[in-house]
């Protein structure tokens, strides 16, 4: 987990004289939200830039407030590392599509590379996960390039970012070998490989298509090679769990493991519900993204056929022409959407980083008069001057869709901004007043990780674990830990918990008791399948435990649990226990 935020906002902190003014945590909360109004100016000169309209922008931002439950997480998770990832991440895609425009000045592309590179950088020193978005970024470039869609020497000028990027990550990340061993690293060398061994053959004959044909496979053979040979000599814990996972999902695998289960049971891991695509569409969001979409996909099609086919196309393209899918970053954001998209599809949480891109792109093509004529020269339409009718929708839609949007929304937004809402659960409150009174400094709490990541938040005292899931160590950590409501001995549970050198035990009800969530997703049954207390399958074999389930039996202080545990607090929610030091076996 990346801390160069934290580290760069403290030195501000202390670099401006913030100190004397204002507490750190407002100071950190205020750099947080500053950043969402740098992602949302991003995406707002991305969708000017492709749209040549300030309306475009405008739209997007009203597009991503009204849909915040679905583009952004700051509500309710501040800290969290997309938070401070994403503006970059919004940033380089903005210098992105300038950069790939053909028709910028040499101030203007130098301007657009100088601001790609320091974003892409920033972006991958924010978020662990962030070569894995540029993987499928340069996937997309890759595709762009392949067909033979121009700006072939600014692609590979972004693949030498790409490199320059990874091996500074690497440098001051503390030699973090997870870059190493990254898909987008094996993927940028292959394609350097692939453009240094690449023939100069004339454009559009039959044996410069068998070379593209050749070049693609060669890049996702040569990929997947340095992949596996980058593996085999870099040590790595390059995040196993998550393949797992991925094989679990889509049932290339079955297991019985907790850690597996438990993350499948997570909401943010399932498929999206039809609640996200009902307020998307009652936005009017998802129908005109699917129809700019559709439009400006069948228009990249019909020009890459072109290109296939070996028909010159003009250079320069003007409203006239009509053929909105031959602008080179109009095709990379197609390509990034749709991928965006399917993995959107498949994980929930993945959307809040499609949704945005749903804005931009929306906002884009209704305010674009070459989309507008793109469809209507399809539609051979001869009634009205379809130049001028363009021309006029561009205008005319984005306003309609404006006006309807703050005639339906801005009440809603302003009603939310006056309410002040209260935090509420004394329970919570009251285990943090005991700790911070009554436990020792050097006092080490376990219990389940989201409980423990509050405790480590709001009293500073040591705990077993966090609710992090980027780690195989912490994940069979935390499923350790979570033993406490299984069919467990006293004994086994005293065992675990002193190899992780703990003091105080904190036993929640509502997970010992948990009765709401779909049967199978409880943490209670999740524990039981893996120790094998339950048959699942047919086939199965069943191991009966002779031990109540541990958070019920040690409430009821009798031998042998309390020779182990001294209850020293309770209140309705939590029951903190003592783990004893010297052990007593008194009937």
């Amino acid at each position: 987990m990346s801390l160069y935020p934290e580290l760069i906002a403290s030195v501000l902190y202390q670099a401006t004289g913030s100190n004397e003014i204002i507490e750190p945590v407002y100071f950190y909360i205020g750099i947080v939200f500053g950043l969402q109004g740098i992602y949302v100016t991003a995406l707002f000169v991305t969708s000017w830039l492709m749209s040549g309209t300030w309306l475009a922008g405008m739209l997007t931002v009203a597009w991503f407030i009204i849909n915040r439950v679905d583009t952004t997480r700051i509500e309710y998770s501040i800290p969290l590392r997309e938070n401070w990832a994403l503006p970059y991440f919004a940033c380089q895609i903005a210098a992105l599509t300038g950069y790939l425009k053909s028709n910028l000045n040499t101030y203007g592309e130098r301007f657009c590379y100088l601001l790609m590179s320091a974003s892409t950088y920033t972006f991958m020193m924010m978020w662990e996960y962030s070569h894995y978005l540029l993987f499928l970024q340069a996937i997309s470039l890759f595709l762009l390039d392949s067909f033979s869609l121009e700006q072939s020497d600014k692609v590979h000028e972004v693949y030498k970012i790409y490199i320059f990027s990874l091996f500074l990550g690497y440098l001051l990340q503390f030699e973090n070998s997870a870059l190493l061993v990254s898909p987008l690293l094996s993927l940028v060398v292959a394609l350097m490989l692939a453009k240094c061994l690449q023939l100069n053959v004339k454009k559009g004959t039959f044996i410069a298509k068998i070379m593209k044909v050749i070049n693609f496979y060669l890049v996702c053979i040569l990929t997947v090679i340095l992949n596996i040979i980058m593996k085999m000599f870099v040590p790595h814990k390059e995040n196993g769990h998550m393949l797992k996972f991925l094989e679990v999902k889509f049932g290339l695998n079955m297991t019985k493991n907790f850690t597996m289960n438990w993350l499948l049971c997570q909401e943010s891991l399932q498929a999206p519900s039809q609640d996200f695509f009902l307020r998307l569409t009652q936005s009017s969001l998802l129908p005109f993204y699917i129809l700019v979409l559709i439009i400006c996909f069948l228009s990249m099609m019909q020009v890459i056929f072109r290109r296939i086919n070996g028909k010159s196309l003009k250079e320069t393209i003007t409203l006239e022409d009509g053929r909105i899918g031959g602008r080179p970053e109009i095709i990379y954001h197609v390509i990034h959407t749709i991928l965006l998209g399917s993995l959107a599809m498949v994980i929930e949480g993945l959307k809040y980083l499609w949704t945005p891109y749903v804005c931009m792109l929306a906002a884009f093509g209704v305010c674009s008069p070459e989309l507008w004529m793109t469809l209507f020269k399809w539609l051979r339409l001869r009634t009205v001057h379809p130049v001028l009718l363009a021309l006029i929708l561009s205008m005319a839609v984005p306003t309609i869709i404006g006006l309807s949007l703050w005639k339906e929304f801005f009440p809603r937004l302003m009603t939310e901004l006056m309410e002040l809402q209260e935090f509420y659960d004394p329970d919570t409150v009251e285990l943090m007043t005991w700790i911070k009174r009554q436990a020792p400094v050097a006092a080490v709490f376990a219990g389940s990780p989201q409980l423990m990541g509050a405790i480590k938040l709001c009293t500073g005292w040591m705990v077993t674990s966090l609710p992090l899931y980027n780690d195989d160590d912490l994940l069979k950590r935390n499923e350790n830990i979570y033993q406490i409501y299984s069919k467990r001995s006293a004994e086994d549970i005293y065992k675990i918990l002193t190899s992780y050198k703990a003091n105080y035990l904190i036993v929640e009800d509502a997970i010992c008791n948990e009765v709401g969530t779909m049967r199978g997703c409880r943490v209670k049954d999740l524990l039981d399948i893996a120790n094998g207390h339950v048959v699942c399958e047919e086939g199965d074999k069943l191991t009966y435990s002779k031990y109540g389930r541990f958070c019920h039996e040690v409430k009821i202080n009798y031998s042998p649990y309390v020779n182990y545990f001294t209850r020293v607090y309770w209140n309705r929610s939590y029951f903190v226990y003592k783990i004893n030091t010297v052990i007593s076996f008194q009937s």
